[in-house]
């Protein structure tokens, strides 16, 4: 049984954001079981104007959520295979020389899609790694001195394996703090995992997935998330944690600004999902670890010696800022 294809377009509205947002999550959910926390982070970072980067052993469906993504917007869709001899004209496109015209043409590369599934993005070296920057930043490449935009929305799913795993690059700072959101997949549980093994023993989920909305109502809907109220209290809030972050002693390399501004543009889609038109603190904290997390280097004696202690160094960090960074209170009326 297939979907019925993407929703009419109409005005947007609270309800229909709610209905064309939870027509993605549930198209999705039928491929990715037992992980809506995954989806919804993957649907927030498309409609945040983020990218999304998803770390996590082989085999535990990462690149089966940014398929089922893909395959539940009626979008262009591109996969670039990361491996070492990836060059990064692979990515970006190329000048070539026309010989009838007498003059170079460009010839776009696989980043040239709405939404761009870089699947193990850690396996291919530092100097391809850095060609997805610009786009990912400004939303446009630059070859030969010429720039050409991206389509819109555009979104980045990328995908890595473990940095002690073999043949595997770490991500320059740089790099990382171009994700919105880094998040773990993890194993299914048991029940999960036997439904999956009794769905997918004759067919491909996907095979069945087909588009449940469409390019520009993903544009209508990033519209309407971005026009989500925040105000100065929560920003402060906002800001404060970033600040905590450059100066905690645990700390070599807190959050930067970048990381400020997509805290807060989580935040708003979060609010959005929730169906509320304004972001409260708890937004800010749910989002804090998966938005800051990836971007935050501890020190040597507080855990950044050891790639596995790493991430579990950084949040329990996070968690004790959180909690000694005071909270805006809503005025009593």
């Amino acid at each position: 049984m297939t979907d019925a294809g993407p929703a009419p377009a109409g005005p947007m509205t609270a309800e229909r954001f709610a209905r064309l947002t939870d027509s993605i999550l549930a198209s999705v959910g039928r491929v990715i079981d037992g992980k809506p926390e995954a989806v919804r982070s993957a649907l927030l970072c498309l409609l945040a104007e983020g990218h999304l980067l998803i770390e996590d052993v082989p085999g535990v469906g990462k690149t089966m959520l940014a398929r089922a993504l893909a395959a539940s917007v009626d979008a262009t869709v591109r996969r670039i295979q990361f491996t070492p001899d990836l060059l990064p004209g692979d990515v970006t496109g190329v000048s070539v020389f026309n010989p009838v015209d007498r003059e170079f043409e460009f010839k776009p590369g696989a980043i040239f899609a709405n939404i761009v599934i870089a699947d193990e993005i850690n396996r291919s070296s530092p100097k391809t790694q850095s060609a997805l920057l610009e786009a990912m930043e400004e939303g446009q490449v630059t070859v030969d001195g010429f720039t050409h935009p991206l389509p819109g929305p555009f979104l980045v799913v990328a995908t890595q394996n473990p940095l002690e795993m073999e043949g595997t690059y770490a991500l320059p700072e740089a790099q990382r703090d171009r994700f919105m959101m880094r998040i773990s997949m993890g194993y299914p549980d048991s029940r999960s995992e036997a439904l999956m093994l009794r769905q997918r023993d004759s067919a491909n989920p996907l095979e069945d997935l087909s588009a449940v909305v469409t390019s520009a109502q993903v544009t209508d809907l990033i519209a309407w998330a971005r026009a989500v109220h925040v105000a100065p209290p929560i920003e402060d809030y906002a800001v404060a944690l970033s600040h905590a972050t450059r100066t905690h002693s645990d700390l070599r390399l807190g959050a930067s600004p970048r990381a400020t501004l997509q805290l807060v543009r989580a935040a708003k889609v979060w609010a959005a999902l929730d169906g509320r038109g304004f972001v409260i603190p708890d937004d800010i904290a749910a989002l804090l670890a998966p938005v800051f997390t990836h971007r935050l280097i501890p020190t040597r004696s507080a855990g950044g010696a050891r790639a596995r202690g790493t991430t579990d160094a950084i949040t329990s960090i996070l968690q004790r800022i959180a909690a000694s960074v005071r909270v805006p209170i809503a005025p009593r009326h």
